[in-house]
């Protein structure tokens, strides 16, 4: 995408009088109401296929323990994706455009190549959430895989960054499904605010597993880019950044609000029973004897629309970074004259993962894992460049890191590069 256009904003550059105050709160509060967005569809779509598997086997496997993870990892998603949408803001450029600046073309290079293995394998389990959760309701996954594929694909070839959203926003929506599925479960309430404040610790492998997984899939490289690229795509400046800060709680808040209502319900209901899951798919049927068919319904409708989302936000992420990284044309408003590259990756990572997903007996779980260690790998060196970059004041100008964002950032990385260690050993392991 070519530069942000300035003149597009004027309304922001007028100094208003003393008598014009109370217009003026209006508009700084409708402008952070328009900067709306970007933080809210990416932290929801950290929330696919692989994430709901992840909360839901925690739940079933370790009832309410894991419960005080999220709030924690709730923090270390707003410090990154804060800190990704404020370079956006500041600088009007995406973070791969920033990386391949301040870091090089190689290096760049080697985090583009990481990234499209990635947000590929990551598609597939997005392709396959979607035909387990539509198998729930006997539609077969060679019917519903490819319309879901042409479903993506016309969304992100529509022409307009603002429809997109909306349209992604509108998707959103179906997350409310798990907040009715942990509301119909019947829960102890008390017992899960008490394991949500006090941390539960425990040195079994398969604890440290899930709690790895957990964290591992709530952070993924792919929503730095994202929510910078978005505000970018969005013509946002350095004006929105308290609107995007808002966003990016709000949204980052209402992700692991759902993380806690999948792991509230497996927990009540599956827990108990002794039921362990290992997809989300098997977990929507095990409620079905002990929380009726309207829960499995839920989760299944959940499913379904948690895989939509982040399929139709992938290949344009990873379209946006490349086209970025290597100064190429994008942007959905591009047609495919002026971004051919743009929308030549869209299309192929979105049925190249339907045709792979299609593939009888592929082992999707496997792939899913490979994603998980690559992600792992990827991310402490994109927080390391973003942390570098966002402390940067010759890059941020008045909008660098202070001490405190710069500390977290940083914890986060040792934080993550301990879990990724750990994930590979465990893998290994085989537990």
């Amino acid at each position: 995408m070519s530069e942000r256009q300035p003149d597009k904003r004027t309304d922001k550059a007028e100094t208003p009088g003393a008598a014009e105050v109370p217009a003026s709160r209006r508009a700084r509060r409708l402008a952070m109401l328009g900067a709306l967005g970007p933080g809210l569809v990416s932290a929801l779509a950290g929330t696919d296929a692989g994430g709901i598997a992840t909360f839901s086997s925690a739940g079933a496997k370790l009832g309410f323990a894991m419960m005080w993870s999220v709030p924690f990892t709730c923090v270390l998603l707003i410090v990154v994706q804060e800190t990704a949408s404020r370079m956006g803001c500041a600088t009007g450029k995406g973070f791969a455009s920033l990386v391949r600046e301040q870091f090089g073309i190689r290096i760049s290079a080697v985090a583009m190549l990481a990234t499209v293995i990635t947000n590929c394998s990551v598609m597939l389990s997005e392709f396959a959430g979607i035909a387990q959760g539509a198998a729930l309701f006997d539609i077969p996954s060679y019917l519903c895989v490819p319309v879901a594929a042409v479903t993506v694909w016309l969304i992100t070839m529509s022409g307009s960054y603002g429809r997109v959203e909306k349209i992604l926003l509108l998707i959103s929506c179906v997350f409310f499904a798990y907040v009715v599925a942990g509301v119909l479960s019947d829960p102890d309430w008390a017992a899960a605010g008490i394991a949500t404040v006090v941390p539960h610790l425990s040195a079994d492998p398969s604890y440290i597993s899930l709690l790895v997984a957990n964290i591992g899939t709530t952070i993924s490289p792919y929503m730095i880019y994202m929510v910078s690229s978005s505000v970018v795509e969005k013509n946002l400046d350095a004006s929105d950044i308290p609107g995007q800060r808002l966003d990016n709680v709000l949204g980052c808040i209402l992700s692991q609000a759902v993380s806690w209502f999948i792991l509230l319900t497996t927990a009540t209901v599956l827990f108990p029973q002794g039921i362990e899951v290992t997809t989300a798919a098997d977990a929507a049927l095990a409620l079905v004897p002990f929380a009726g068919s309207y829960a499995m319904a839920l989760f299944a409708v959940g499913l379904i629309g948690a895989s939509l989302l982040a399929a139709c936000a992938l290949p344009s992420i990873t379209a946006s970074a490349v086209c970025e990284a290597f100064g190429w044309e994008r942007g959905a408003d591009r047609t495919w004259r002026e971004a051919p590259v743009y929308r030549g990756i869209i299309t192929f990572i979105t049925f190249f993962s339907a045709a792979i997903c299609l593939i009888p007996n592929i082992d999707l779980f496997g792939v899913t894992m490979l994603a998980q260690i690559v992600n792992g790998v990827i991310l402490p060196v994109l927080l390391v460049c973003m942390v570098k970059i966002a402390g940067d004041r010759h890059v941020m100008g008045d909008y660098a890191n202070g001490a405190v964002y710069t500390a977290l950032t940083w914890v986060t990385i040792a934080l993550v590069v301990v879990l990724t260690v750990m994930m590979v050993v465990f893998s290994l392991m085989g537990v």
